[in-house]
């Protein structure tokens, strides 16, 4: 994955400026072995660890630039430029004749920095999906900055203080939610934000926001080609020059980006796929499915819990911060192989769901509301008094479920989608030490989701929900966890389905065709059919799931892991003895799958302790 990182505002001299940057690198560097080009001035210094293609930096007159990722720009004139003159040399020209209206011709996905040594100031910008991540902390009158904390760390200014309130949300959310990191002091640019740092004084603005069109009616063979033709070009776009395999769960976007890769390619596409010995888990059929009918060169692993016992130390050290998506594994597989394979970088289907209505959660709160629809005096004066004063209700299934549906309609959105957060069933207060509790605020995660999801513009229900998941199950979630699973494998990885052509369509296509009554991804499915297996278009979702909770109750040494872990977590006093032992006994016997995720997430918590 590599990345960048460097510093404003402190410095000695220029060869131990020069040291230092190099130093920082150094965590960049670790899995994939890029070199490192740098820059440095007596107060400043940056430094870029990438693959070629990926790594640009241009310094002339005291301004230096770097950009790491696969960007490029909305206008010919300049993308001809970047062409003949180098991608950093033209982003530097532009930002002096159009200062930060300069990011927004701007695309592809990217993480950047430019630095004016003379006036002692720097510009951090990521792109506008959130692909590429870039961490930054002021101290001591300079700012700090890199795309790992691991970075940012190694700077003399830096104080990494673990933030209480960061660890809480890591156990509501199984990641720490930007922009906060799990260090006190130390934050990360949302998706689409540009920093401006300028004589000591910080500030954080948008220069791109998803602004949804839901008026925009064309046809639907229209839509369809533009579509398909927008799919073409952003496979094409990262597959570049590169040997490029794909992941192949057998869904509809891993499986729609396997068959455009062999079309673009002119070749059959490599594609990898991960099974699981454990029943409702394993999807290798449909991955099957998908591989045969467009003749892929296709490539399986069946995933052991001996080595889930093995890599839980790799995937957790690999990460800056705790990270609990247990999918992370079975990624970490599969882009293994494909290195193994000599493939150069994988291309995942991440940003299907969330950009044209694929989650199942996105047709539950449609139907619940539907009950929000209805008049208030039919919904208080007749149905609830119905149906909560039924004589007996609660031993009734018909009541019984009528009641849950109303209990969940009635609650506001965004709240209505974390009805069955683990934390909140298990209470904060049985889950966390009175003096953990009493450093957090209980109901910032709360906070935090009633923010992003009131920002956007949408008017219907399924955008506000897209836009909402843009953040906190993109580039919250699965972004990194595929980015960091390859990685700790030495690939490159790429996301054809969030390519800026392709969100941009995304944003005119008509709610209804996203979120049709209760099928999900309408349109999605409807342009597809005819060139994806009809068994795929009907399949269920799933995913890489693990299935940790139950492969815990048989196998002895995870086992051992996962009790070893925990155990040494009781001694951090953040989370209570006597739930832990209850998790991992009573529990565990209730419902391995269920509370085998609370398991998973407080063990990786304690892995990633082991290893900062």
């Amino acid at each position: 994955m590599s990345g960048l990182c460097g510093w404003v505002g402190h410095g000695t001299s220029v060869p131990e400026n020069m040291q230092l940057v190099r130093q920082m690198a150094g965590p960049l560097m670790r899995f994939d072995g890029s070199l490192v080009e740098a820059a440095a001035g007596e107060s400043s210094a940056m430094a870029v660890a990438a693959s070629a293609g990926f790594k640009h930096i241009h310094e002339k007159d005291g301004l230096l630039v770097a950009i790491w990722g696969r960007a490029n720009f909305q206008e010919s004139r300049l993308t001809h430029l970047a062409r003949t003159e180098g991608l950093a040399k033209t982003l530097a020209d532009d930002w002096r004749k159009r200062g930060e209206e300069a990011f927004e011709s701007l695309r592809g996905a990217f993480a950047l920095c430019i630095l004016d040594k003379n006036a002692n100031e720097a510009v951090l910008a990521i792109d506008r999906m959130g692909t590429f991540p870039l961490n930054y902390q002021v101290s001591r009158g300079g700012m700090v900055f890199g795309s790992s904390s691991d970075a940012v760390n190694l700077h003399p200014l830096i104080r990494s203080e673990i933030a209480p309130q960061s660890l809480y949300n890591y156990v509501y959310f199984h990641m720490v939610p930007g922009p906060a990191t799990i260090y006190q002091d130390q934050k990360r640019l949302l998706p689409g934000e540009y920093l401006v740092y300028r004589k000591g004084h910080l500030e954080v603005r948008k220069y791109w926001e998803m602004r949804f069109q839901e008026n925009e009616k064309r046809s639907f063979e229209n839509l369809k080609q533009d579509f398909l033709g927008v799919l073409r070009s952003s496979v094409r776009d990262a597959v570049g020059d590169q040997e490029v395999g794909a992941f192949l769960s057998g869904g509809t976007d891993s499986s729609t980006i396997a068959g455009i890769l062999g079309e673009v390619s002119g070749r059959p596409a490599h594609t990898y796929s991960i099974g699981f010995d454990a029943s409702g888990y394993d999807e290798m059929g449909y991955a099957r499915i998908a591989a045969k009918h467009f003749s892929t060169r296709h490539h399986e692993y069946y995933v052991t819990p001996e080595d889930i016992v093995s890599s839980i130390p790799r995937i957790a050290a690999i990460f800056d911060q705790p990270f609990g998506n247990a999918s992370a594994i079975p990624a970490y597989y599969c882009a293994r192989m494909a290195k193994a394979d000599g493939l150069s970088i994988m291309l995942g289907g991440d940003g299907g769901d969330e950009l044209f209505g694929g989650n199942v959660r996105y047709a539950k709160q449609h139907l619940f509301s539907l009950y929000e629809q209805m008049p208030f005096p039919l919904r208080k004066g007749l149905i609830e008094p119905l149906v909560f004063g039924f004589p007996g209700g609660a031993a009734l299934p018909p009541v019984r479920k009528a009641r849950s549906y109303i209990e969940q309609a009635s609650i506001p959105m965004p709240a209505r989608t974390e009805t069955y957060n683990l934390l909140e069933r298990y209470g904060p207060s049985e889950v966390f030490t009175r003096e953990f509790l009493e450093s957090v605020s209980p109901q910032n995660p709360a906070g935090l989701l009633d923010e992003i999801y009131h920002e956007s513009n949408a008017v219907s229900l399924i955008n506000r929900m897209l836009a909402f998941d843009r953040k906190f199950t993109l580039a919250d979630n699965d972004l990194p966890k595929v980015a960091k699973a390859c990685e700790l494998a030495g690939m490159e990885v790429a996301f054809p389905l969030i390519s800026d052509e392709v969100v941009a369509f995304s944003l005119r296509l008509e709610p209804h065709l996203k979120l049709k009554g209760t099928k999900l991804r309408y349109f999605f499915k409807e342009a597809l059919r005819g060139f994806l297996p009809d068994d795929i278009i009907t399949k269920q979702k799933h995913g890489f799931g693990l299935p940790f909770g139950v492969w815990l109750q048989q196998h002895k040494p995870l086992q051992e892991l996962a009790s070893d872990s925990l155990s040494d977590l009781k001694s951090r006093s953040i989370v209570r003895s006597d739930f832990i032992d209850k998790l991992l006994g009573e529990h565990l016997d209730e419902h391995a799958g269920y509370h085998g995720t609370m398991v998973w997430v407080l063990m990786m918590l304690e892995q990633w302790y082991r290893h900062r």
